[in-house]
């Protein structure tokens, strides 16, 4: 069993940056990969970025490319999230989700704990 428990987000001008933290407990957490997603106000929630469980692979959302870094550090039991370059259209509430099978994944199924999520809200 994992819980997560997402921090980082808050309100900030287009054009700032945000670093999202994902805390997880439980010791098999190096072993899972971890998965960004948001769910922007009235909308679905959409894959942002992804890490494998050894950091070595990574995946992101066209949208997101070029501007997102996602980073983990197994020894914290955290995954990070740098966000550069931000829009008003990233504003959404930001979730994390651990995947038991260790490698990259886009699909919300394929992950298996969930974080309550974090609000980023950016202002044009």
């Amino acid at each position: 069993q994992v819980q997560l428990v997402e921090s980082g987000g808050g309100l900030v001008q287009a054009g700032g940056s945000l670093r999202l933290s994902c805390a997880a407990s439980g010791s098999t957490f190096s072993s899972y990969a971890v998965g960004w997603f948001r769910q922007p106000p009235g909308k679905e929630r959409e894959f942002v970025a992804t890490i494998s469980w050894n950091g070595r692979s990574t995946y992101y959302a066209d949208s997101v490319k070029g501007r997102f870094t996602i980073s983990r550090d197994n020894a914290k039991t955290t995954v990070y999230l740098q966000m550069n370059s931000l829009k008003p259209e990233d504003t959404a509430v930001y979730s994390c989700a651990a995947d038991r099978m260790g490698i990259i994944a886009t699909t919300a199924d394929d992950y298996d704990y969930w974080g309550p999520g974090t609000q980023v809200t950016v202002s044009s």
